[in-house]
């Protein structure tokens, strides 16, 4: 599709801002406009409609992306997405570590512990760790603490949050992107960790190098998402 319209700007509508192209305003695929709690995020919004030239792109686009699912699908569904988000602690990257071979051990140990203890003193919700990929029980209370956290996340976050834990496998991991304990590049790295191993033994081929670059850059966009929810 062409860029057909020249001035793009910024604008206050009810519950927050809203992004116009020639004064009209973005609308999601649902036909609701597009509209955030924050200025700033509304204004990185707008630079990357700015920057479509000559054809949009949406793929370009991850900002807005972000924002129409918030407002078309997580809103619509929210005690679904509650529950999908939150039943990821159940079940959690950092949770299942490997008996072999011992340098990965230590490395998910060093990486990964320090996270689950900082959740557990965080939400007051302590994980059990287990070697090996067989399900490990959680604490009901735990769970019902994480469950917790998570539905008092609006619309925006929430999107967010669910974004990260579905790429890195791992609610943890996304609570500390939020929560600004990891930035985007620790995130990508505590969730590629055993990856990253298996690379430097036996490197690394073409499709893989697309795939964790495609994560790592998902992960950037959603962190700066959340940033730019937070205004100054």
């Amino acid at each position: 599709m062409k860029r057909v319209y020249k001035v793009v700007e910024t604008r206050a509508v009810e519950g927050g801002w809203g992004v116009a192209l020639d004064g009209r305003p973005v609308r999601t695929p649902a036909r609701r406009e597009l509209a955030v709690p924050s200025e700033r995020l509304a204004a990185a919004i707008a630079a990357e409609w700015d920057a479509q030239d000559p054809d949009i792109r949406p793929e370009t686009m991850p900002l807005t992306r972000l924002a129409a699912t918030a407002i078309d699908r997580t809103a619509a569904e929210r005690d679904k997405i509650v529950a999908e988000v939150a039943n990821y602690a159940g079940t959690d990257l950092v949770c299942y570590r490997a008996a072999h071979p011992p340098a990965l051990a230590a490395r998910q140990e060093a990486v990964w512990q320090k996270l689950i203890d900082w959740a557990a003193g965080r939400y007051d919700a302590g994980l059990a760790v287990t070697a090996g990929i067989v399900p490990v029980p959680q604490s009901p209370a735990s769970l019902k603490a994480y469950a917790t956290v998570v539905a008092a996340f609006d619309d925006f976050r929430l999107t967010a949050l669910q974004a990260v834990t579905a790429t890195c496998g791992s609610l943890v991991i996304a609570l500390a992107l939020h929560e600004g304990r990891l930035d985007a590049e620790a995130a990508f790295d505590a969730s590629q960790l055993d990856e990253t191993f298996q690379i430097e033994a036996w490197g690394e081929d073409a499709e893989a190098t697309r795939r964790r670059a495609a994560l790592a850059e998902d992960i950037r966009a959603t962190a700066r998402f959340l940033e730019l929810l937070r205004e100054r």
